[in-house]
């Protein structure tokens, strides 16, 4: 079982800047199969995830605005999101794929404008 649990959200002027941590228990395979997605108004979207290979893609709306990291020692993705709009304001979710599909309680973010 992996456990995800992440942190880091909260509320933020229009603008600003908030990264998010996630923290996978023992027994993930490799952070190269983590991302993140979250869920506004709608339904649960995409937002930034490695691809099992290391390279990472990212929803269009948040291309050069948010920037996925990780750190294998530490089991532990970030998402780093500068220039935030309050269309940002959902609960992001932090998701392992690497073998069945396993995702954390979510974080709320806010951007207020």
């Amino acid at each position: 079982q992996v456990h995800l649990e992440e942190s880091g959200g909260g509320l933020v002027q229009a603008g600003g800047s908030l990264t998010l941590s996630c923290q996978a228990s023992a027994g993930i395979e490799s952070i190269n199969y983590m991302g993140w997605y979250r869920r506004g108004r709608g339904n649960r979207e995409l937002v930034a995830k490695f691809t099992g290979t290391g390279s990472p893609v990212y929803a269009d709306s948040v291309k050069g605005r948010f920037t996925i990291s990780g750190d294998n020692a530490k089991k532990s993705i970030y998402l780093q999101m500068n220039s935030l709009k309050p269309e940002d304001t959902a609960v992001y979710y932090c998701n392992y794929f690497g073998y069945g599909d396993y995702w954390g309680q979510g974080t709320q973010v806010t951007v207020s404008s």
